[in-house]
Formats: C-alpha cells, sequence, structure tokens
C-alpha cells in the first residue's frame, strides 16, 4: 500500500465534504426549468429564483433519487432568492458566516440531471457589498472561476473546509454566490411574508437633461400613491432628493429598497419651471 500524497489527501477530503453535504442538496424540477436548491431549514429548501419558472407546479429530486412536491413560499427577484415548502425530510445546511478571501478553493455541490453534482474552481473575486441590476442589496461580491450549468444554478458554495457560504448562481459572464448574509435576511421575511418590501412612490417617471444636471419628469401619477398624497402632478420635474441632486431615475429606483418603508423624504422639482417642494411618506409597492 502506497502512502499517501498531499494531492490524494485534498482529493479524499473533497470527496468528504461533497458527501456530507450531497443529502441537503435538491433537484428543483419547475416548468420546463430545472436548478438546484439546499435546505435552509426543516421543510424549507432555498434556491435561485431566477432559475425557477414563473407559474405551474414544482417537484423536488432528492440525493436517493425520491420525489416530493414542493410549493413556493416567496421569492425575491432582486436578490436572486427564493423559498420552496416541501414535506420531504431534509436535514437542513448550517450555513456559515464567513466570506473567503480571494484565491481560496471552492467546492460547489449541486444536482446535474437530478443527481448530485460537484465542481472546484477558485474564488475570483472576494470584496464589498454590491447592489444587482434589478436593486437588490448583496453583503458580499464573492465570484468563482468555475463553470457551472444552468441545472447547478441554487448549488451550495463551500470553503475547503467544507464550510457553506452561499448559494451559487449564473450572473453575466461569471458564477456568482449570493452570501449567507443575504440569504439569512431575505428567507427570513419570505418565510413570514411571502414577499420582500419595497418602497413605492406611485410616480411613473422619465430622465430628462437639465442645464444644470439631471431630473426626472413625472410622467404618471398613481391617484392613490404616497406621492398624489403630497401633491406631485403629471408634469413635474423631481431634481433632488434629501436635499441630494438627482443622478437618475434607476439611482432613484435603487434607494426605494426595504428600509425605505414609512420614511418621509424631501423632494424637490420645478413646475412650470418654479421650485417646487414636497414631503413624500413611502408607500409599500404593491404586489404585481
Amino acid at each position: 500500500m502506497t502512502d499517501s500524497t498531499p494531492l490524494s489527501s485534498l482529493s479524499s477530503a473533497l470527496a468528504d465534504i461533497v458527501a456530507r453535504t450531497a443529502p441537503s442538496v435538491v433537484s428543483v424540477h419547475s416548468h420546463r426549468a430545472r436548478a438546484t436548491g439546499f435546505a435552509w431549514k426543516p421543510g424549507l429548501i432555498v434556491t435561485a429564483d431566477e432559475a425557477l419558472a414563473d407559474e405551474g407546479a414544482v417537484e423536488i429530486c432528492l440525493a436517493d433519487g425520491g420525489t416530493a412536491p414542493a410549493t413556493i413560499v416567496g421569492r425575491d427577484h432582486t436578490t436572486d432568492i427564493a423559498l420552496l415548502r416541501t414535506d420531504a425530510a431534509i436535514a437542513p445546511v448550517k450555513l456559515a458566516a464567513t466570506v473567503p478571501p480571494l484565491g481560496t478553493l471552492s467546492v460547489v455541490v449541486a444536482t446535474n440531471r437530478d443527481t448530485p453534482s460537484a465542481a472546484l474552481g477558485m474564488v475570483s473575486a472576494s470584496g464589498k457589498s454590491w447592489r444587482s441590476l434589478r436593486g437588490g442589496d448583496i453583503d458580499a461580491r464573492i465570484e468563482l472561476d468555475v463553470r457551472l450549468r444552468g441545472s447547478q444554478q441554487g448549488g451550495l458554495a463551500l470553503d475547503a473546509s467544507g464550510e457553506a457560504f452561499g448559494m451559487a448562481v449564473l450572473g453575466p459572464r461569471r458564477v456568482l454566490v449570493i452570501p449567507t448574509a443575504t440569504i439569512e435576511r431575505v428567507a427570513p421575511q419570505l418565510e413570514a411574508r411571502g414577499r420582500i418590501a419595497r418602497g413605492y412612490l406611485g410616480l411613473g417617471l422619465q430622465p430628462v437633461r437639465l442645464d444644470d444636471g439631471v431630473g426626472a419628469m413625472v410622467m404618471n401619477v398613481d391617484k392613490t400613491g404616497p406621492s398624489a398624497a403630497a401633491g406631485i402632478r403629471q408634469g413635474d420635474v423631481i431634481v433632488a432628493v434629501n436635499g441630494q441632486k438627482l443622478s437618475g431615475v434607476r439611482a432613484l429606483s435603487r434607494t426605494l429598497g426595504p428600509a425605505s418603508v414609512g420614511a418621509v423624504v424631501d423632494v424637490a422639482a420645478r413646475r412650470g419651471g418654479e421650485p417646487v417642494s414636497f414631503k413624500v411618506t413611502v408607500g409599500e409597492r404593491p404586489e404585481a
């Protein structure tokens, strides 16, 4: 019998990590879509929202080959987190709050064609919090140098010690990790309410160029919304919020996160070229 080498020891360690984690990972079937999910709590599965169909039944395939129905508890498009409920008995994963440093090894434990799968890569970016293109707050920027199929989206990203530090998803031209801190912030809200509260002004806005910067012209007003109650009208041009000059409509939308609901904001605008101001109490965006 030959002595083990560093490479064989690493190989055995990685195989053990995958074997311990795989029973908590499931394949998620929705209408013409396949993804991966993992047991977050007993009876609750976290998966990638973008890989989940908009309608139809959901079924999960377990590591042992069995299947079980699942229902959607809630989903948040902005952070790519969806929560499912199932009666299947699946051991939950303990998520670690660590953010792995740049250059460390990572294993993504997922599913492919309804069977457990694993992919080895490296942490290619590790940085501060960021905001997704859909306006979600992601608590850390983690990118992996690893190739994943669409069906592996929603798999667990593990560090070299086997700790799960987040959920692997497919971003534009790269694999991203939704970190533990984001999952533990969003999933409980989905469990409790089925959705994430978002701020709502009740305005349809169009960017316009001004002599001294950028404005947002009010194209339409929700008659029952908070801006209408504050007196904002169609045709007004918003130029600043809380004393800060407007940098764009998208930037304004991104300020309307969960924490903004109920806040009173000072809106500076122009009406017929004359300055006007309003105090708007941010409402909660109604469900689509």
